[in-house]
């Protein structure tokens, strides 16, 4: 771990008391969310009480005689009332939230940066990703000191539960090349040995530790506490410790819930006459002090291992802190006590252990006593200096690399060639940072890459002689590679895209991802949104349209899933100005912060998911609306998510009137992505047939849909009609009849365009595993095909006309 500035280090006595009133607080928030909160529901509020109690010492250590201002820490989900409760004896959160724990717009239920009102450095809640995140924090800050000059030294420290280390992701994390030598990440094990169903049988600290040391982290077991290392030292210790270490875990937890009578019969039962001696001049509360004494809750022994973890400077470290689950409450060491609360009896008998009354529980220490003087002392020492958010960088509207004529060309190449046109510009460059799990040159960031570098904490020989990629490795590239791990792309975009915060730098990250796996990393990206974190993703290949990689590569579900997910902007254009357009937009938010206006939406989601494709589609029928509208509405309306590609009465004339004066009867084609080909061929055979067939180019179906619930949820909430959302009458305004949503994805993506419109709507899409084969045949499979949207439009003409004639029928005399 990096040298951080020296603390000086509190009366071991003020700290055990500051830590009682941490237990207290703690415990008490969750008595009052459960006992004393009006419940109208019938359903306990819940808060975790035992598992909060184990990180009382842990937290104590930490906030109180260990950290430095730049230090960043990641609570473990079950312990936010100890955090809460540590940042409000630190002056850091007002005593009214000590109530509202669980309540809405009060305390979080786990530590949640973007809800929580107190300083929150990581967002935990899904465990595993929470003890990963400071990891990439670290790979982060790595990058920005390597960039930009080094920052003030920070530790990015993890408290997790044990129950949490059997999360895969905790082991993808710490085995990727790209968090290998990072020494100033220590993760702190709460070591209690209890999962939410049971105390857990078996001990595999051996196992754990084993894995830590092969991925290259130095490893400190924190078994046993003071009293008893004490004992060791005594003739008969060797014995002793060999009896404990060689308890089962199920005997040793039991000895919690005991009198001290009581556990010391059954800690000496069966014992070596040696432990039996050695402990014959102790009572019983001596032994049972000395004998449940876990270095997990000695505030000595847990300093003197944070000390060591520091000395340690080239690789990361654990420290394996054994607890007991409820510490210091009466329900410790019980097998159910996860979700055990403490009856009022107990919660007045231990308001009177701590020295408080009714009318001073929720007290913050006295400001002249030696707590509330430290506990000032320490609010100075971590109060932090304010972010920066923006970069004040210019971003062009288009580079103009998706101008490809009438040369048909891929979403996914106009991509890489964006991104290298924007590591031209020289302001804004230096921000930029991709990354992706091995697939960095088959999602077209080479040429990127072959301008930028790849990052690596030290230059590296290139040995490649390839002409076409320069995998050039230094401190100053600006391509971070990752082993084939999703999970770990989303941690580590979600920490590239807090580096604003977490090591005071505004990046520009960017990741690529084969498409049909974002949903392995989803729970990660899940997390990084629900952060606040501001990245782009790129998923490509997408959809069907990966034909011969069959169905365990082709993605169908990904569209609702960057429809549906908060904090992220999903786009999927077709053509490729567009998507230069959309790329440059997204860019320039980000480098904005986050929260600055865009021209498609004045409350946009800080982080963009573009779902892109490797089929090369022809470009003319874009140049065509392009010539038909200008640039500046066609760019307005491809920022805000449509517009209008082919105009039937355009086209052809005669269909706007026919023979008798009624016009022809109308449908609108709505499609995203690589099926524009397909849609456009199905509307010309349905002009030549006299039906006018509009399509409707989606590029952003999520902000649509967006547009669409705010002109609902505010008709709803001010009771007056809504209007119809301003992107919609852009694009569909004029047309009449049905709609047939095309998409290279779930048909239901998009079905919900019929209810926006008020019209009948016949969606198209993926809805069953495909296999391999020719975009052709996929298609059909699929009815993607032409003729199936030819077919499609018919069906939902005639829907409309039978609908039409059932609703509007004179009524029978």
């Amino acid at each position: 771990m990096s040298t951080a500035p020296a603390q000086p280090v509190p009366d071991l006595a003020t700290l055990d008391a500051i830590q009682r009133r941490v237990l207290w607080l703690a415990v008490r928030m969750v008595d009052a969310a459960n006992r004393e909160r009006p419940n109208t529901e019938g359903l306990k509020v819940g808060g975790h009480q035992a598992s909060s109690a184990s990180m009382v010492t842990l937290m104590t250590a930490l906030y109180f005689a260990h950290l430095d201002a730049a230090d960043r820490v990641s609570v473990k989900p079950h312990a936010s009332p100890v955090l809460h409760a540590i940042n409000y004896l630190l002056g850091n959160l007002d005593r009214s939230y000590l109530t509202r724990l669980r309540a809405y717009g009060g305390l979080q239920s786990y530590p949640s940066r973007t809800k929580d009102p107190d300083r929150v450095d990581f967002s935990t809640g899904s465990v595993g990703l929470g003890a990963a995140a400071p990891l990439f924090g670290a790979v982060t800050r790595r990058y920005v000191d390597a960039h930009f000059g080094p920052r003030p030294p920070a530790r990015f420290i993890a408290l997790l539960g044990d129950a949490e280390l059997d999360e895969g992701n905790i082991w993808e994390a710490i085995a990727d090349p790209a968090t290998q030598g990072l020494g100033n990440v220590t993760w702190v094990v709460d070591f209690n040995r209890q999962s939410l169903d049971r105390v857990v049988p078996g001990v595999r600290i051996g196992q754990w530790s084993a894995q830590f040391q092969a991925a290259g982290w130095h490893v400190v077991e924190l078994r046993f506490g003071g009293r008893l290392t004490e004992l060791f030292a005594r003739p008969g210790g060797d014995a002793l410790r060999r009896w404990i270490e060689g308890m089962s875990n199920e005997h040793y937890q039991s000895l919690f819930a005991l009198t001290p009578a009581q556990a010391r019969a059954r800690f000496t039962e069966d014992a070596p006459a040696a432990v039996v001696d050695l402990l014959a001049d102790l009572d019983d509360e001596e032994v049972f002090a000395a004998v449940t004494d876990l270095g997990g809750h000695d505030l000595a022994s847990l300093l003197d291992a944070f000390a060591e973890c520091d000395r340690v400077t080239d690789r990361p470290s654990v420290i394996f802190a054994y607890t007991v689950k409820g510490w210091g409450l009466p329900i410790a060491g019980n097998p159910r006590n996860h979700s055990q609360l403490l009856g009022g009896e107990q919660i007045a008998a231990l308001r009177d252990a701590t020295g408080l009354a009714d009318d001073t529980e929720w007290d913050r220490f006295d400001a002249a006593s030696a707590e509330g003087i430290w506990c000032n002392r320490r609010q100075e020492a971590l109060r932090l200096e304010p972010a920066p958010r923006r970069l004040a960088v210019t971003v062009p509207e288009a580079t103009g690399a998706g101008r490809a004529g009438r040369k048909p060309v891929s979403t996914q190449e106009v991509f890489g060639r964006t991104l290298v046109d924007l590591s031209r510009q020289a302001d804004l460059a230096p921000y930029l940072v991709s990354t992706a799990p091995d697939v960095a040159t088959s999602t077209n960031l080479a040429g990127f890459i072959n301008r930028m570098g790849v990052f690596h904490p030290v230059e590296q020989r290139a040995w490649s002689v390839d002409p076409a990629l320069k995998w050039t490795e230094s401190p100053k590239g600006q391509h971070i590679e990752l082993g084939i791990s999703e999970m770990n792309l989303f941690l580590l975009l979600g920490q590239l895209g807090l580096a604003w915060d977490l090591s005071h730098q505004p990046l520009i990250p960017i990741g690529t991802v084969y498409d049909p796996f974002v949903l392995r990393g989803l729970d990660a990206f899940v997390y990084s949104v629900y952060s606040g974190a501001r990245f782009i993703v790129a998923g490509t290949p997408s959809g069907v349209t990966l034909a011969p990689e069959g169905g365990a590569h082709q993605s169908t579900i990904t569209p609702s899933v960057g429809l549906e997910l908060p904090g992220v902007t999903l786009v999927e254009p077709a053509y490729g100005t567009a998507l230069d357009w959309l790329l440059c937009d997204a860019v320039g938010h980000i480098a904005a912060g986050g929260d600055a206006p865009t021209t498609a939406a004045p409350a946009e989601a800080a982080s963009y998911y573009f779902r892109l494709s490797t089929r090369p589609i022809d470009q003319a029928p874009f140049e065509a609306a392009r010539q038909r509208l200008g640039d500046v509405v066609l760019r307005r309306q491809v920022l805000a998510g449509a517009y209008r590609l082919l105009d039937p009465y355009e086209a052809a004339p005669h269909l706007r009137s026919r023979p008798g004066g009624e016009p022809a009867p109308s449908v609108v084609l709505a499609a995203s992505g690589a099926v524009l080909p397909e849609v456009l061929a199905a509307a010309a055979e349905l002009m030549n047939e006299g039906v006018a067939a509009h399509v409707v180019d989606v590029t952003s179906a999520d902000r649509l849909y967006s547009a669409w619930q705010r002109t609902l949820r505010q008709g709803i909430r001010t009771a007056t009609t809504p209007s119809a959302a301003g992107a919609l009458r852009a694009a569909f305004g004029g047309t009449r009849g049905p709609v047939v949503t095309i998409h290279d994805g779930a048909s239901h993506a998009m079905a919900w365009l019929g209810a926006a419109l008020g019209v009948h709507c016949v969606p198209l899409g993926v809805d069953s595993f495909g296999q391999s084969g020719t975009i052709a045949d996929l298609y059909r499979a699929h009815d993607l095909d032409s003729g199936s949207i030819v077919n499609a439009a018919l069906a939902a003409l005639e829907l409309s006309y039978t609908a039409e004639l059932t609703y509007h029928r004179p009524a029978a005399e």
